[in-house]
């Protein structure tokens, strides 16, 4: 059996560096071959390099089962192997066993704490915009089986297949944004595959709006701004700002216990600089006080604390309310901090509005900058959104958490964030 190879494919399967890792990414539209180059790469290394341990995975073992394992059952088919010959596959394991002895497990990653025992070879990923980064870096990790002596010219792999993302995630920041000189990103249009049948694309694009076609078929990346709750942010926005110690320090709080946000800022009269932010899991004010403490423990200028209307009310976990303990333990390193808060929160709207007037108003300037230092404020701005057709964030469930954890630190940060453009420069709807 011979294959005849997409440009797009071959691109994929060839590595053009000498580094000892390679990371790539198939990028392309429906029916693209993003899966058949994905199974059919597994297969060669496993032939290549006996002996070599691989793992095949994707969020849910649904979609490892349905898609992934099945086009590794076509290529056999293809190939001329018998099963229980030239490989044999436990259902019990999930586990493909050839007889070179080279394995590839298949997993789901829903439970990532489960692989870290493994060291592996290669990684295959199935549509990796819906595997968290932390799973990522974590098969990062995994890359680690002794190269036996046997395999000449050998490269750890890791490598994924997907469509593009709608909102700018982490495969952007990590692929296109500024990606390593080992990782790579191949885009491939659905266009490009002469396999498909004559008018296969044709009624693609009958069939979806302009947006949905260029993202799916075309396989380019979405314009990331549709149905975002914050509106015309650019690189313009994105500054490398240097803390002053000096000027006057604003502290913006959301007092959610889990995670507890809180982004540090200069202001000037019309701007706004954030710096920094704090992001804790499963954390109290106090320890919130510390870690700032830690990293800006001789600031000359004024303190500000700015934030949650509600964090000046007393739980039934202290006598103290949140800027009482801030106050407190700021004024055990010399800082008598001032309290500047709304006597009660405006609507969300309202506050959302005020920030987003700030990113660019109606003049086109820009008044808010960041640090890349912020990262979970950056990731509310490119990722928190509206759900279609309604005014309503699209808050994720629990169930959505469970899955990719970083999804908890939406709204929280934009919350700490907008509490202080509010304060100063509110707008009434």
């Amino acid at each position: 059996m011979k294959y005849k190879l997409l440009k797009s494919q071959k691109e994929f399967l060839e590595i053009p560096h000498n580094y000892s890792l390679d990371v790539a990414v198939y990028q392309g539209g429906y029916g693209s071959g993003k899966t058949f180059s994905g199974s059919l790469l597994g297969i060669l290394l496993a032939l290549k390099f006996p002996k070599i341990r691989g793992l095949v995975g994707a969020q849910t073992y649904t979609l490892v089962r349905d898609t992934t394992l099945q086009t590794y059952f076509e290529h056999f088919d293809n190939m001329g192997f018998v099963a229980d010959e030239d490989y044999e596959w436990s259902s019990t394991l999930q586990k493909i066993t050839f007889k070179n002895g080279s394995e590839i497990l298949f997993r789901h990653f829903d439970e990532p704490n489960k692989l870290k025992s493994l060291n592996l070879g290669f990684v295959e990923i199935e549509e990796m915009s819906e595997v968290p980064y932390e799973t990522f870096k974590m098969l990062l990790s995994r890359m680690r089986q002794r190269i036996r002596k046997e395999w000449k010219n050998f490269t750890y792999r890791i490598f994924a297949h997907t469509n593009p993302e709608f909102n700018r995630g982490w495969i952007y920041e990590t692929f296109v944004n500024n990606p390593p000189p080992n990782y790579r990103l191949i885009s491939a249009p659905t266009t490009q595959n002469i396999y498909l049948p004559k008018d296969y694309c044709d009624e693609l694009k009958k069939l979806y709006d302009e947006e949905y076609y260029r993202v799916y078929v075309l396989a380019q990346n979405g314009t990331y701004d549709k149905g975002l709750v914050i509106k015309d942010f650019s690189d313009k926005n994105i500054l490398d700002i240097k803390y002053n110690p000096l000027f006057d320090l604003h502290i913006t709080c959301d007092f959610n216990v889990d995670p507890m946000c809180w982004i540090f800022a200069h202001k000037s009269e019309d701007k706004v600089f954030y710096f920094d932010e704090i992001a804790m899991e499963n954390t109290t004010t106090s320890r919130a006080c510390e870690e700032f403490l830690r990293r800006y423990p001789a600031h000359k200028g004024k303190i500000i604390i700015n934030g949650d209307a509600s964090g000046d009310n007393r739980s039934c976990m202290s006598e103290y309310t949140n800027y009482v303990i801030i106050k407190k333990k700021l004024l055990e390193y010399g800082y008598d901090a001032e309290i500047q808060i709304k006597p009660f929160n405006p609507p969300i709207k309202n506050r959302i509005a005020a920030f987003n007037a700030k990113i660019k108003n109606a003049d086109g300037e820009s008044n808010i900058f960041i640090d890349k230092k912020c990262e979970k404020l950056l990731y509310n701005i490119y990722n928190l959104c509206y759900i279609e057709g309604t005014s309503k964030i699209d808050l994720p469930s629990y169930q959505q958490i469970k899955q990719n954890k970083e999804k908890k630190f939406l709204m929280h940060p934009l919350d700490a964030a907008s509490y202080l453009v509010d304060f100063y420069w509110p707008i009434k709807l």
